[in-house]
């Protein structure tokens, strides 16, 4: 597996980044014993679709890849909103890729086995609405067929779809990895059983992180669907109710927990969508820590970190992947950031947090 190759699950690094910004570097492997019992890790098991299509322009006759990038409906595989790109593949720089033709309302895709319309091009020439034609099984299965995976310059070789699925992949959600559960493996989770740590699910449609436009990127995320199960609802307040942590896996599911919550941090069930940019700004009802990649400062996912710690602290940290050589991108290695205390209810909570997390 490519996967493997860029990742290395066993011999990885972590910095742990604690609530008063006190900083540490560990192997990835000690990420099993960070967290106490009675505290509930939350990850996204969306698996990862095969969303980067090449075809043609059936108006002019040039080549096109088409992103999708969100969903119209949750599962819905006949409508998403799409990035379109022209001739070229991912070992081009996403920013350095040509423009498709000009695109238009009622023009068609041919994207292999695959017949799409655009319904119509959104406030952006590259960003449209396009509908697949035909039966939601035979689009499933030419995506299965014809689609590849997303990705970006940074890993040269071609990836397979279960190169970009983590351990525990479900349900095909997401357009991109929701790469920080590439952390997880059966003996971290086993570990975290015996421990009596929780462990539950989510599923929230992690979309792009680049569109290849310095315009586009400022919009991102999309807003992006998620469902939250009753099981996963109810280990949050149960956890809570105990004084546990709630930590996530992943920007995608701080966005997921936050967006479910109300204003009394009770997490509702079902079906929502998660709008906007999380940031210095937000008050986190949910997560008390998150587990991430390595991401680099203007990444909207870099934004999502001023929610858990101040510019000095993250300033600090960027250093400290510097200076300890972490990788980044979607294969690389990990940090654990412990939300700082800003309020009132978020001093009262510090006495929660192990000393692993506290400094």
């Amino acid at each position: 597996m490519i996967a493997a190759r860029h990742f290395d699950r066993r011999g990885g690094k972590l910095l742990v980044v604690g609530a008063k910004g006190a900083m540490r570097r560990l192997p990835r492997t000690e990420l099993a014993s960070l967290f106490e019992a009675g505290d509930l890790i939350v990850a996204n098991d969306a698996a990862t679709l095969p969303a980067s299509l090449k075809g043609t322009h059936r108006e002019t006759g040039a080549p096109v890849e088409i992103r999708l990038a969100a969903w119209i409906r949750l599962g819905d595989p006949t409508g998403f909103v799409a990035i379109a790109f022209g001739a070229g593949d991912h070992r081009t720089r996403t920013e350095d890729r040509l423009a498709p033709p000009p695109l238009a309302a009622g023009d068609r895709l041919a994207l292999g086995p695959l017949q799409a319309i655009i319904e119509r091009v959104l406030d952006h020439p590259r960003l449209l609405v396009l509908r697949f034609l035909g039966e939601r099984a035979a689009i499933h299965a030419g995506l299965a067929r014809h689609g590849r995976p997303i990705q970006y310059a940074h890993v040269p070789e071609p990836l397979a779809l279960w190169d970009v699925w983590t351990r525990i992949a479900a349900a095909p959600a997401a357009f991109e990895a929701p790469s920080a559960g590439f952390a997880l493996d059966w003996a971290t989770l086993a570990a975290w059983r015996r421990r009596r740590i929780g462990f539950a699910t989510l599923t929230h449609a992690a979309g792009i992180s680049s569109t290849g436009d310095a315009l586009l990127d400022k919009r991102l995320p999309f807003d992006e669907p998620y469902q939250v199960p009753h099981s996963t609802a109810a280990a949050v307040a149960a956890a809570k109710a105990r004084g546990g942590k709630v930590v996530a896996i992943g920007t995608s599911v701080v966005r997921a927990l936050e967006a479910a919550a109300d204003e009394a941090g009770v997490i509702r069930a079902g079906d929502g969508v998660a709008r906007g940019r999380i940031g210095r700004e937000t008050r986190l009802r949910i997560v008390e820590a998150l587990l991430t990649g390595a991401h680099q400062p203007g990444e909207s996912h870099f934004e999502l970190l001023k929610a858990f710690a101040d510019e000095a602290t993250l300033e600090r940290m960027s250093a400290a992947f510097i200076a300890n050589d972490f990788r980044g991108h979607e294969f690389g290695d990990s940090v654990l950031i412990a939300r700082a205390r800003r309020s009132p209810e978020d001093r009262a909570m510090s006495a929660l947090v192990p000393a692993s997390l506290a400094e």
